[in-house]
């Protein structure tokens, strides 16, 4: 397996979690150790698991670690609807991040098919 570094869908996940990290700027106070807290921490949660799982010693950890990555990805989409939703996050942006999550959220369920199969 080359360098998690190298792989396309862990490095769209870590500029996702750059420009949310700078969306999230903005938001109230009051969330800091709510929303704003936990928004974040389920982007990170996307390449963080990406690289933990590639230096597994085996196909199905890695696999098993896209999936855990999977579900941060769709908690990140939730947090982000609930963002918009609450006029934290300029509707412009929301949007473009969701489109990007539904991207990854592909790119990771493919790679981890891939993965999968060839244990």
């Amino acid at each position: 397996m080359q360098h998690f570094t190298k792989l396309l869908v862990w490095q769209r996940s870590r500029k996702l979690v750059l420009g949310i990290y700078g969306a999230s700027v903005g938001f109230p106070r009051s969330e800091q150790f709510g929303l704003t807290s936990q928004l974040r921490r389920a982007a990170l949660s996307v390449p963080t698991n990406i690289a933990e799982g590639s230096k597994r010693q085996s196909q199905s950890d890695f696999a098993r670690f896209l999936n855990i990555a999977e579900g941060s990805l769709a908690e990140t989409e939730y947090l982000l609807m609930v963002s918009r939703d609450l006029g934290y996050i300029e509707l412009s942006a929301a949007s473009r991040y969701l489109k990007e999550v539904s991207e990854i959220l592909r790119m990771l369920s493919g790679l981890r098919i891939k993965i999968a199969h060839t244990s």
